[in-house]
């Protein structure tokens, strides 16, 4: 009986350690989801501008989500010389796990 009982209570720790790990996980792909959701939002507010971003660095700070996020945009040429080449990095302002990169292209100022 007692042999049974304890391998009954490593079992039911080892699901609650498992239990623990899933939140875990499961709150770090969110912040990465929300990150890559905000990167694709600049993506889109820079690819519809009708003007095309300067080359260089611009940076801000947005509010998506219900949570304020830090982004940086760097702007360079492509090997083709018509096109521009845009990073975006995105960043949860109080730090943290969730993070986002993208890289979009655009037609270069003429």
């Amino acid at each position: 009986m007692l042999v049974a009982l304890a391998i009954f209570s490593l079992a039911a720790l080892a699901l609650l350690r498992l239990g623990g790990a899933t939140a875990t996980n499961s709150a770090r792909l969110d912040d990465q989801a929300m990150a890559q959701i905000v990167a694709r939002n600049i993506a889109v507010e820079t690819l519809t501008d009708p003007e095309p971003p300067a080359f260089g660095a611009a940076g801000g700070v947005t509010i998506d989500g219900g949570r304020t996020w830090r982004w940086s945009r760097t702007v360079a040429h492509s090997p083709e010389a018509r096109i521009q080449q845009i990073e975006i990095a995105v960043a949860p302002e109080a730090g943290g796990p969730g993070r986002a990169s993208l890289i979009v292209f655009r037609r270069a100022p003429m």
